[in-house]
């Protein structure tokens, strides 16, 4: 018996398809098929009724995926059981944010990994909204993604990990002008609505009676800041102290205050993440702790 088709199979009764399952598990889809009827011929039933437009479970099908949730997690407990009390041992499921990515992750799994070797962490990118769909689901662990901001899924929790700021950037040349005029009267880049820093902005934009000129909506900061660099308009960003100094552009405060947003450990209300997620978060966290150089606001 495959673990992995057992996997494949709770992911095809999670998001109703062999197509989508396949895209979760990193599979296409008639992979997904083969490893259903591996598991069909091992049990001598059929676990679909294939009949349907989409997949629906057999009554041999249920009992498989019932069973086997209590295979699955005994095999994901023996390596955590194997360590010794100080010793982590395990597989981390983790979701993260690009900035994060780009940022602050790297170095945190890195140490991880050396004081650590038994642990793996297993990485996917997204966007905070969906790295918590597939959070609720089941699919991650743990994520590092912004703070949520309503509506979101229920039962989730967080640690809260380190803030970035949000910043106005305008091309080169434009340092010597104010804001809101830089809103105003240059194309404005917006970032993703849909996105939990997206609503922040526009709720702050609201709050400030700000009216631009929309020429793009975009849902990747490395996109939004080529094209502010390229000249094609002004932009507010959530960044890093530290990923804001690396770049040649205006840059400006957002907000009255400053306005930031916090960066955080999210997992479900069981924390399946265990020690490994918290270990992941004392990493990151003391990583950015020796990180005190902020930029110069005016430049």
């Amino acid at each position: 018996m495959s673990l992995r088709a057992l996997r494949t199979l709770h992911a095809i009764v999670r998001h109703g398809s062999f197509a989508r399952a396949g895209e979760a598990v990193g599979l296409t889809q008639s992979a997904v098929s083969l490893q259903v009827k591996g598991l069909e011929d091992e049990f001598g039933a059929a676990l679909f009724d294939r009949s349907r437009r989409l997949p629906r479970l057999t009554a041999a099908g249920t009992i498989v995926v019932e069973r086997s949730r209590d295979v699955l997690a005994l095999y994901d407990g023996i390596a955590a059981a194997l360590g010794d009390e100080q010793a982590l041992a395990g597989r981390l499921r983790l979701g993260a944010v690009q900035t994060a990515l780009s940022g602050v992750l790297p170095e945190a799994l890195a140490a991880l990994s050396r004081s650590h070797p038994r642990v793996r962490v297993h990485v996917s990118a997204g966007l905070s909204v969906q790295l918590a769909l597939r959070l609720a689901a089941g699919e991650l662990d743990a994520a590092v993604t912004t703070e949520p901001v309503r509506p979101h899924p229920p039962d989730l929790t967080w640690t809260p990990l380190y803030e970035d700021r949000f910043w106005l950037l305008a091309p080169p040349g434009h340092g010597g002008e104010q804001p809101r005029a830089l809103l105003t009267e240059l194309p404005f880049i917006r970032f993703d609505s849909q996105t939990w820093a997206g609503r922040v902005i526009d709720r702050e934009l609201r709050r400030m009676r700000l009216e631009v000129r929309e020429e793009m909506v975009l849902d990747s900061l490395e996109a939004i800041v080529r094209m502010v660099e390229r000249g094609l308009g002004v932009a507010i960003v959530p960044l890093s102290d530290d990923s804001l100094a690396g770049l040649r552009l205006t840059a400006r405060p957002f907000g009255d205050p400053h306005l930031f947003r916090r960066i955080v450990l999210l997992e479900r209300s069981d924390r399946s993440g265990g020690r490994l997620a918290a270990a992941l978060a004392e990493a990151v966290t003391t990583i950015k702790a020796g990180r005190v150089a902020p930029p110069d606001p005016g430049r």
